[in-house]
């Protein structure tokens, strides 16, 4: 039999132990960020400098600039459109950065700008600790008119198009060909599935197939990208149940829901335009670096948001707690979603809400998973489309 003093010192060890896990948790920090943008090295209609001000001036942590198929770099001219808003943007841009901006006319008079690299922005707006530009590509590709769209966060070189013979194929070559440069680099970086909607080009069960996909866009801001689904074909959300349950099944792992701009109009604000402010990723790291805010968001540490910010969440293995930071005037309804083992056909089932600022749900024995999703009654500045509440998402959790 242990003696009381050995009692003693163990129950100090264990006391000690657990105060020392709380204060390591405790140096992590909230990190607000944006995985999907695009600026005039594609697709997008303003410079990168202007897009990364506007970021920062509205108190993001981090963003990416994913232009298709490209990173910033090298020589690059824009030819700047004959419209009112274009060249109102020119006239911004010049008013903004004076002498740093080079440009020229050709022989009809229409302006070219030469654009910045990201070495050559990047310093005008990176801070230690306060704001970090993260190097991204969105991997584009197409099969049969499908728009096929792969988000590389971290990428160190860039991955041309590749093609395949099936939607499945070319997701799974993007993933492989990441996971290569990543075990060549050393360099944490991940591929996250875009808009599946798109033009209806994704379908559950392409996800279904692929190996080590571990992210896709739950809500993108986009108005053209289907977020909700229609009478034959499913929601983002409902996407997202459907394909975590044949993960779980296949024993792979769990799959995370991101909230993204996909942002390419700054001129003009309004539902038909692809805007700035509209979803974005809350990431409790420890450091704002690429390494810590990917190892964070590998392990599930991290929301989703179109404007509802969280105060608390915290699984213990068993129990989901969350809380809201409320806003006055405010109300909230937390839902717990989930699949039960027993009929994992009804995949995405309502298993408890709350009318409140905080819930909780306790897994049961049957609950193959459950993820919250939090509804304000707030309405989203500039929404997705209109009525649309500012909500959030949680990432699933499993029992252990």
């Amino acid at each position: 039999m242990k003696s009381f003093s050995s009692i003693i010192a163990l129950l100090l060890f264990i006391l000690t132990a657990c105060t020392y896990e709380k204060e390591v948790a405790s140096t992590k920090k909230w990190f607000k960020g944006n995985l999907h943008t695009h600026s005039y090295w594609s697709d997008g209609d303003d410079y990168p400098e202007m897009i990364m001000d506007w970021y920062k001036s509205h108190d993001y942590d981090f963003v990416v600039l994913s232009d298709h198929n490209t990173l910033a770099e090298g020589e690059k001219w824009k030819l700047i459109p004959k419209s009112p808003s274009h060249e109102m943007g020119f006239q911004k841009y010049v008013e903004k950065y004076g002498d740093q901006v080079t440009y020229r006319e050709d022989s009809a008079g229409r302006i070219e700008v030469k654009l910045k690299t990201l070495m050559e922005y990047a310093p005008l707006f990176e801070e230690k600790g306060e704001f970090l530009i993260i190097q991204a590509q969105e991997l584009t590709e197409n099969f049969e008119k499908k728009p096929l769209h792969m988000n590389v966060t971290n990428i160190q070189k860039s991955i041309p198009a590749e093609g395949g013979n099936s939607v499945p194929e070319i997701l799974q070559n993007g993933l492989d060909r990441v996971k290569a440069q990543r075990d060549s680099t050393g360099v944490p970086m991940f591929l996250h599935i875009n808009h599946p909607n798109f033009i209806w080009a994704i379908t559950p069960e392409d996800i279904m197939a692929l190996d080590g996909e571990r992210f896709f866009e739950v809500y993108n801001g986009h108005p053209q990208v289907n977020n909700y689904g229609d009478s034959l074909r499913p929601s983002m959300e409902v996407l997202w149940d459907k394909v975590q349950v044949a993960y779980l099944q296949a024993n792979k792992p769990l799959l995370y829901g991101l909230a993204v701009d996909d942002a390419h109009n700054y001129h003009i604000f309004d539902q038909n335009s692809s805007n700035p402010g509209r979803g974005w990723v809350m990431v409790l790291a420890e450091d704002l670096n690429p390494s810590s805010l990917i190892e964070a968001m590998e392990k599930g540490d991290f929301y989703s948001s179109t404007g509802v910010t969280l105060n608390t969440i915290d699984f213990d293995g068993r129990t989901l707690n969350v809380a809201v930071e409320k806003e006055t005037g405010v109300t909230y309804q937390i839902q717990f979603f989930g699949t039960k083992k027993s009929s994992p056909e009804l995949s995405g089932i309502l298993l408890s809400q709350v009318s409140a600022a905080s819930g909780s749900y306790t897994l049961a024995a049957d609950d193959l998973y459950v993820r919250a999703k939090i509804i304000s009654t707030k309405l989203k500045e500039n929404p997705y489309q209109t009525g649309d509440m500012e909500v959030a998402w949680t990432q699933p959790v499993l029992k252990k």
